[in-house]
């Protein structure tokens, strides 16, 4: 195993030590995919890795107040490199940078820099697939769906989204019975317009028909995302038309399910299946 001990330091911002990842995992950190601090992301590849792979866009969760990349590489990022992916690993403006729509801002300009650099990294342009987890989920979302007319940046093009219990309706954690401390942290109470700036940043806002396959994963006694965002979710992606599975863990709750010796191999096996059969293995 290979420590990556390294501490980044830049414009003021210290970045998180890396964990140990396999020899055989080749890591750049760091780049700058636009000109804030907190937007870099590490390109992870396999080193015998070829020319024309699939790749993965991976955004991490943490409520959009919290998480980093480093936190995800060896429960998310891992898995997709030992099955041969090329994975692009994203940090982002969190609330304590900048409030709502930011987040959704810099992934839409990660996936741009990803598209424009597919070459560089021995990336086939067109199957590049974008997964998260929990608002790094939501985030996965919106970087496959987000349109022009969002004006929330420039439209993505990704081959399948893999969506690990993301949120999907912000308005709805954001006030009432469902309504999460997190969402508020992202679009507080003194935001101008807050419901409009939670409606523009919804994934259901933007469901339309021709969208790129979608795989939702989600535990069914969730606490912390509504079981119901991910249910309702791929029933108005198939109304529209679009391919869209959902795979449920009965009695999972936020992500639990994946450190599990049964439901977390279950789960990854789905994944690639649904790749898979999508033509998106390497």
């Amino acid at each position: 195993m290979k420590f990556l001990s390294l501490v980044f330091s830049l414009a003021g911002m210290v970045w998180a030590q890396a964990p140990a990842l396999p020899d055989w995992v080749q890591v750049e950190a760091n780049l700058a995919y636009d000109s804030h601090p907190e937007t870099k992301l590490d390109i992870l590849k396999p080193k015998t890795a070829g020319d024309k792979r699939p790749a993965i866009l991976f955004i991490h969760g943490g409520g959009w107040v919290g998480g980093t990349k480093e936190n995800v590489m060896l429960n998310f990022c891992l898995p997709y490199l030992q099955k041969g992916f090329v994975v692009a690993n994203v940090e982002y403006r969190l609330a304590k940078a900048a409030l709502a729509p930011a987040a959704v801002s810099d992934v839409l300009k990660a996936a741009e820099w990803f598209q424009k650099n597919a070459a560089k990294y021995g990336v086939d342009p067109k199957k590049i697939i974008v997964s998260g987890d929990s608002a790094g989920g939501h985030l996965a979302l919106m970087v496959g769906l987000t349109p022009k007319s969002a004006n929330l940046g420039n439209p993505a093009k990704v081959a399948a989204i893999v969506n690990f219990y993301g949120i999907t309706d912000v308005g709805d954690v954001l006030e009432g019975q469902n309504m999460k401390q997190y969402a508020v942290g992202w679009i507080p109470d003194s935001m101008v317009d807050r419901r409009e700036v939670a409606r523009r940043v919804s994934p259901q806002t933007w469901v339309r028909k021709k969208l790129p396959p979608s795989l939702t994963i989600h535990g069914g006694e969730d606490p912390t995302v509504p079981y119901e965002h991910g249910v309702t979710f791929v029933k108005i992606m198939r109304e529209q038309g679009n391919d869209a599975e959902l795979f449920s863990v009965p009695k999972g709750k936020h992500g639990d399910f994946l450190k599990d010796p049964v439901n977390g191999p279950a789960t990854w096996a789905a994944i690639f299946d649904f790749l898979g059969r999508r033509g998106l293995m390497p």
